[in-house]
C-alpha cells in the first residue's frame, strides 16, 4: 500500500533533515529518504571544521547563523569552540590573508589580525616561519561522524518518518503530486524536496531538469594519537589546509585536496598525488607532525555549481518541487539553510534570501 505524505525529501544529510525538522514544527507530514544512512554522505565524512575564516563573503550571514545552530546542538554533535588561526608564510599569502579576512570581518565575522608574539603565546608548536596570521574566537569544530546519530534522534523525537538504505529509483509526476519508486516501496507526496548533494543531477533529470551540479572529491586524513600540539583550529591563507587536534589526541587534516571518483560509483579514492602535498603542508605548519603516523585517509563528495553559491528554492519548471544543496561550507551553513528552506516551503518569508536554482550560472 502506497503511503502519502505532504512532502518527500530525497537526501538525509544535514540540509534534508534540518528542513524536515523545521516543517515538523508546523505539523507538515514529511518523510526523509536516503540511499544510505542518515548523515552518511558529505555531512558525515568531512573534517568537521566550523570556521568562519574559510567562508565566502556573500555567505557570511548564513555561516554566522549556521554556527549558532551548531553551538546550540552542543555536546550531542561534539561541538567545541576553540578559536582558530589562519596563517601566511609568504608575502603573496599575506596579501591574500589581509584582503580576504578584512572583507569577511566587514561582513560580520569577528576576525582580527594578530602578531607573531600573540600567535606564539597561544600555539607554541606552530612553525616559526609565519609571516602573518588572523584569528577568530568563534571558530571550532564538531564531530561529523555524529551527524547521522544526532538527526536520527531528532527526527524520531519530532515524529518525522525516515527510511535509510532506501534508494530512490524513479520519480514521476501525476495530478496529485509525485510518486517515488524506491527500493523499499512506493511513496507518494504532494510536494518534493531534492536534497541529495552530489547525487542531485541524476535525480533532477528524472523530472526533466538539468541542474549544473558537479562534485568535488575532498580528502581528509587522521593521525595516530599525539601529545597535545595545538588547541585551536589552524588553517592556511590559500584555503588548502584545515587542521585540528581532537580530544583523543588524533589530528584531523583537511583542505579540499582532490581525490578521484564520481558519486554514482559510490565512494571515491584517495590519490598520492594530492595526499602527499596536503600532508606536507600540514607538516610545514606543524613541524611535530613529522613524528606522527597517518592512520587513515578518505574522501567525500561535495556538490557545487559553477558560481559556487547554493541551490535553494523552487526546482525550475516543476510545480511543488524544490531543491536544496551545493552549499559551499555546507557543514557549517547546512542546518540554517534547512530552516530557511522549511520557511520557504511553508509559504513564509525566509529570514535571509534563498538562492534561485533557475538563475543564470557563470564560472567564478
Amino acid at each position: 500500500m502506497t503511503k502519502t505524505y505532504d512532502l518527500a525529501i530525497v537526501g538525509g544529510g544535514i540540509m534534508g533533515c534540518s528542513t524536515a525538522l523545521r516543517l515538523a514544527e508546523d505539523g507538515m507530514k514529511t518523510i526523509v529518504l536516503d540511499q544510505g544512512d542518515l548523515g552518511q554522505g558529505a555531512s558525515g565524512v568531512n573534517a568537521g571544521t566550523l570556521s568562519l575564516q574559510i567562508k565566502r563573503v556573500k555567505l557570511m550571514p548564513y555561516a554566522l547563523k549556521g554556527h549558532s545552530e551548531w553551538e546550540a546542538m552542543g555536546e550531542a554533535v561534539g561541538f567545541k569552540k576553540t578559536g582558530g588561526f589562519t596563517l601566511a608564510f609568504t608575502e603573496h599569502e599575506a596579501e591574500l590573508l589581509y584582503e580576504r579576512q578584512a572583507l569577511k570581518a566587514d561582513a560580520g565575522a569577528p576576525i582580527t589580525f594578530v602578531s607573531n608574539n600573540a600567535l606564539r603565546a597561544a600555539e607554541q608548536n606552530l612553525s616559526h616561519k609565519v609571516l602573518a596570521a588572523s584569528y577568530c574566537p568563534e571558530d571550532g569544530y564538531a564531530n561529523s561522524s555524529l551527524t547521522g546519530q544526532y538527526y536520527r534522534i531528532r527526527l524520531k523525537e519530532n515524529e518525522v518518518q525516515f527510511r535509510e538504505k532506501c534508494n530512490v529509483k524513479l520519480i514521476t509526476r501525476n495530478s496529485s503530486g509525485f510518486n517515488l519508486t524506491t527500493s523499499c516501496g512506493t511513496v507518494h507526496a504532494t510536494r518534493l524536496l531534492l536534497a541529495a548533494g552530489a547525487w542531485l543531477k541524476p535525480i533532477a533529470a528524472d523530472l526533466g531538469v538539468d541542474l549544473p551540479v558537479r562534485a568535488r572529491v575532498n580528502t581528509v586524513s587522521v593521525t595516530e594519537r599525539m601529545p597535545p600540539l595545538i588547541s585551536s583550529i589552524v588553517g592556511h591563507a590559500t584555503g588548502l589546509l584545515t587542521m585540528k587536534q581532537k580530544s583523543n589526541g588524533a589530528i584531523l587534516i583537511g583542505g579540499g585536496w582532490q581525490g578521484q571518483g564520481v558519486p554514482q560509483d559510490g565512494r571515491g579514492n584517495v590519490t598520492a598525488k594530492t595526499l602527499i602535498p596536503n600532508l606536507s603542508l600540514a607538516q610545514h605548519v606543524l613541524p611535530e607532525l613529522s613524528n606522527a603516523r597517518v592512520t587513515r585517509s578518505w574522501v567525500g563528495f561535495e556538490a557545487n555549481v559553477p558560481d559556487f553559491y547554493p541551490l535553494a528554492g523552487a526546482l525550475p519548471g516543476i510545480e511543488n518541487a524544490f531543491v536544496l544543496g551545493c552549499v559551499r561550507g555546507g557543514y557549517t551553513i547546512g542546518p540554517y539553510m534547512g530552516r530557511l528552506m522549511g520557511d520557504y516551503i511553508l509559504g513564509q518569508e525566509p529570514e535571509l534570501p534563498l538562492f534561485d536554482p533557475g538563475r543564470e550560472f557563470s564560472e567564478v
